[in-house]
């Protein structure tokens, strides 16, 4: 049996692209099993995912013998297991619980009001509406918080951090959105130089097995 970790994985999915950022920056090699959220119906609700991940969502990570999900579950648990290879928590607790408090308005404030599930039962008539509104609210609320912060290079001084992981993926879901990023600045700073690094150009949603074609970077 193969050591290797598999992430099952949609390559838009924010979520999973966090998971993706992690696992570079971890320099961790892995297999990729591509779940469409679309196609009949939504891949991630046939049995055979069910029976790994009985959620019904992406990601998954199959790694050291354990099937994990929840995207930050999974990041944290590569933090613990394997800190000495770029760590994604600063050293200092009040620096700490900075990154945790962005991640979390990504992670539980924006991302679940806007995900697929939901703009489907909103409808299509008012899903753009809908999704403008939860990013533009939590990025009002993350943009007061980085000029609050000693904001350095990135969104906790100058290494980036989990809350970098969640940061990036949120902000190309405000682009699809139409959210006006004139308005946050600071945000748009970091994600600029975010997008820079190769790690997350690896994980981006463009470069991944599953994703089409017509996304794909030349």
């Amino acid at each position: 049996m193969s050591n290797i970790p598999v992430l099952y994985s949609y390559f838009r999915s924010s979520c999973s692209w966090r998971v993706r950022i992690a696992l570079a920056l971890k320099q961790i090699q892995y297999k990729q099993k591509g779940v469409h959220l679309l196609n009949n119906g939504g891949e991630q609700h046939s049995d055979e995912y069910k029976s790994v991940n009985p959620m019904e969502q992406v990601p998954t990570l199959m790694i050291d013998g354990l099937a994990l999900t929840q995207s930050l579950p999974i990041i944290e648990y590569l933090e613990d297991t394997r800190p000495d290879v770029h760590p994604l928590l600063p050293g200092d607790p009040k620096d700490r619980v900075r990154v945790r408090q962005i991640a979390e308005i990504i992670n539980s404030g924006i991302q679940p009001v806007q995900n697929l599930s939901v703009l489907q039962a909103v409808g299509a008539e008012r899903k753009m509406q809908w999704g403008h509104d939860a990013i533009h609210k939590g990025f009002v609320a993350i943009e007061e918080l980085l000029k609050n912060y000693s904001t350095g290079k990135y969104c906790i001084g100058d290494s980036v951090t989990i809350a970098d992981i969640c940061l990036v993926p949120q902000v190309y879901n405000a682009s699809r959105f139409k959210v006006d990023m004139a308005l946050f600045p600071t945000i748009a700073r970091i994600n600029s130089a975010l997008e820079e690094l190769p790690e997350f150009q690896k994980a981006h949603f463009t470069n991944q097995p599953d994703t089409p074609e017509e996304l794909k970077k030349s």
